[in-house]
């Protein structure tokens, strides 16, 4: 491999986690945004709670999603179809993978957020707290993105 081609493989991959780490503080910084949007009474809170109905359903929804996606999301990488396709696809398949995880963690926290202040339900808001706390667990630092990409090279070159 040529130091050019190398040098451009680093700054792809540097560019990558850095994309991935803006995704994060991206949704991390919107859901504070609307959480002090709520706080400061900016936007009404509670303007669901008549409809008990409605809040029993999306309850039960974002609670099997909240229990089913935790697992998911931490063990990813560690099933067989997943590191397939990392073997494949290399670090654009890793980034795009990581990417998801990402989103299959903050997404269920965002709705989470924003059924808290539709119901003021706590339940909701200890889901989103959970989920908050689990995206510690994936966070895309320098050092977890050169540790996967060099798992998932040491896959290839051993295959």
């Amino acid at each position: 491999m040529s130091t050019e081609s190398h040098s451009t493989n680093k700054y792809q991959m540097n560019r990558q986690q850095q994309q991935l780490t803006i995704h994060f503080w991206l949704w991390m910084t919107l859901t504070l945004f609307v959480i002090v949007s709520f706080e400061a009474e900016l936007i009404p809170t509670g303007y669901l709670t008549y409809d008990k109905s409605m809040e029993f359903v999306l309850a039960f929804i974002m609670e099997l999603v909240t229990i089913a996606v935790i697992p998911f999301v931490l063990w990813m990488f560690r099933w067989k179809r997943v590191t397939q396709r990392l073997k494949v696809g290399g670090p654009q398949a890793l980034y795009r993978l990581s990417l998801t995880r990402e989103y299959l963690l903050i997404i269920p926290m965002f709705v989470n957020c924003l059924l808290y202040y539709a119901f003021m339900n706590v339940a909701f808001g200890y889901m989103g707290i959970i989920l908050f706390l689990s995206l510690f667990f994936i966070y895309p630092s320098k050092t977890r993105w050169a540790q996967e990409l060099k798992e998932h090279q040491n896959d290839n070159t051993a295959n």
